[in-house]
């Protein structure tokens, strides 16, 4: 974990300070040592708690932090493979070859971003004693808003390696002993839960009526968000559902101001059974692609709950859709690709993944032998929606002039489509041909409005016609549910970081990785029984902890997965 004090402290406010809008700062600096910056004179005011707090925001948005998002949470999945440029601990991990000298194995970028959370949460208390202009009520809402990018941050270490270091104090005195075993998943998932609970109340509901701080800053919703999540880790799907039905009335009530204060809203967003989402054609257009621009271009859309914000005056770039996605590669093939099986055959209505009529299909991924991904990497496509069987949609693709794609940790159907899982797992076991009672069918129909609203968005269907899902097709059997709201996940969430998470998730639920493995081991072409047998192991679903890191606290014990190498597949 390489608390390393000074080292740690000059990092954190030297950012800090770059961050800020202060003025001759560099003579200031000349003068006193950066030290005495730190621990005397810097925390006495409400800007420096500001610069601070946007110093975690910034943490976040940095390759380091945004690519093991996407890394972590999808790399290993049925989504992913590798396509041009990749590094050797891409290759490795694609291989499912992976060694604790990886760099993803590395997670000293999200520590770092926790050690400046946990700064705010022991300054800002003693800031709000200092500046008058600085109230309690800035103060609570400025540590909700650090909390839950620290409770961010050891939710995605958790679902990576299961047992992290839990550190809530900052590397601040050197007395302090940094180097502590790991705690458990199920300890960590229970503490960030409990920090969240206590400080959801505290946070911002709203930071201006059309800013863009509501989608790029932590707000109330975004921490209902992270709870509803966590939550369904845990298993406690009944506070799941409350969360995600707080988010859920939330955007329906905005949708209904909007609409009465804007009538030319109606164009984008419409009601798919009782959610509003950004239609594909809206009022019946011809060509397809609005939701997907809006979403993934533009950024910062109507479904949009907390997206990490890159702008173009700035010069801090989306390092991820850039060297991962290829956003300006000659051949549009980044680092990663999709999965060739993701798209072949979809106009022939053959693929097992999406309909012909999907335009999800279309706008996220483009190519056959090698399949480079859309999503993200341009700013906005466009095609017809009434295509034949047999003949794909030429698809007008606008590429971006900057690489400032936002990236997106939780937007509406993500929260819909959480409902619809945990719903399923709340109506219990049905068997095969047995008789739901009324409260199993109302939590499956329930389940089934959820999925039905995003698959019938991306299939241009408002109403029922042949195509759309039919109820009893699904509603019969628990694993028909399951996989109906597992399937959905995948084709809505694809290359969000989150298919791989939901995959570890399915098997911790199930005490089991079979589904998992017959879902994974189709995009491998040798070494499959050797991987079969791996990855059928509790263990091998994390991560290793990187050998620097062992070397570092001596209290960490590697996973059991890769002790003693026993991991090479490619021999």
């Amino acid at each position: 974990m390489k608390f390393y004090i000074n080292k740690q402290v000059t990092k954190l406010f030297s950012a800090a300070l770059l961050a800020s809008s202060l003025t001759a700062c560099d003579d200031f600096l000349s003068i006193v040592p950066l030290n005495e910056v730190v621990l005397e004179n810097y925390w006495t005011e409400e800007a420096d708690v500001t610069s601070v707090v946007n110093s975690c925001y910034a943490q976040l948005e940095s390759g380091d932090c945004l690519k093991r998002m996407l890394v972590w949470g999808e790399l290993r999945s049925d989504n992913l493979t590798t396509g041009a440029g990749a590094p050797q601990d891409i290759l490795r991990i694609a291989e499912e070859n992976l060694l604790e000298t990886n760099g993803y194995a590395k997670w000293e970028s999200f520590y770092q971003c926790i050690n400046r959370c946990n700064t705010v949460i022991h300054y800002a208390p003693q800031v709000q004693e200092k500046d008058p202009n600085y109230t309690e009520a800035e103060m609570k809402a400025n540590i909700a808003e650090v909390t839950a990018i620290r409770s961010l941050c050891y939710f995605y270490l958790i679902r990576t390696f299961r047992n992290v270091p839990l550190v809530t104090e900052p590397s601040i005195d050197d007395s302090k002993n940094y180097r502590i075993p790991a705690s458990s998943f199920d300890e960590v998932l229970a503490h960030i839960i409990a920090d969240l609970e206590a400080v959801k109340n505290d946070a911002i509901r709203i930071y201006g009526e059309y800013s863009d701080d509501n989608i790029n800053r932590i707000t109330r919703y975004a921490i209902y968000a992270m709870l509803a999540d966590m939550y369904l880790w845990q298993g406690d799907y009944q506070r799941c559902i409350e969360y995600c039905d707080l988010i859920i009335d939330y955007k329906k009530g905005q949708y209904d101001e909007l609409l009465q204060e804007y009538s030319s809203f109606v164009r984008n967003v419409e009601l798919y059974g009782d959610f509003p989402l950004i239609s594909e054609a809206p009022n019946g257009s011809s060509y397809a692609g609005t939701s997907f621009s809006e979403i993934f271009g533009k950024g910062n859309s109507f479904e949009s709950i907390f997206e990490l914000i890159f702008v173009d005056k700035e010069t801090r770039e989306n390092l991820l859709t850039k060297d991962l996605f290829g956003a300006y590669n000659s051949s549009n093939v980044g680092q990663l690709a999709a999965c060739p099986y993701l798209n072949a055959q979809v106009a022939e209505g053959t693929n097992s993944y999406f309909k012909r009529t999907d335009c999800r299909a279309f706008e996220n991924m483009s190519g056959e032998s090698t399949v480079s991904i859309r999503k993200y990497v341009v700013e906005g496509a466009e095609f017809r929606t009434n295509t034949t069987t047999g003949t794909a949609p030429t698809v007008t693709e606008y590429r971006r002039t900057a690489n400032v794609a936002n990236w997106i940790v939780y937007r509406l159907t993500d929260v819909m489509l959480m409902k619809a899982e945990a719903e399923v797992q709340l109506a219990g076991n049905v068997a095969d041909g047995s008789t739901l009672t009324p409260e199993q069918e109302a939590r499956y129909r329930s389940a089934f409005s959820c999925v039905s609203a995003v698959w019938k968005r991306a299939n241009n269907k408002r109403v029922a016609t042949t195509d759309t899902l039919v109820f009893e097709d699904y509603g019969t059997s628990r694993l028909g549910m399951e996989n109906l709201v597992l399937e959905e996940r995948q084709r809505e969430l694809m290359f969000e970081g989150k298919r791989w998470f939901d995959l570890v998730r399915l098997c911790r639920r199930e005490g089991s990785n079979t589904r998992m493995l017959d879902k994974v081991m189709q995009k491998f072409s040798e070494n499959t029984a050797a991987l079969r047998i791996r990855l059928s192991a509790e263990d091998a679903l994390y991560y290793p902890y990187h050998e620097n890191e062992l070397k570092a606290n001596p209290y960490l014990v590697q996973n059991p997965a890769y002790k003693n190498d026993n991991i090479n597949t490619t021999e």
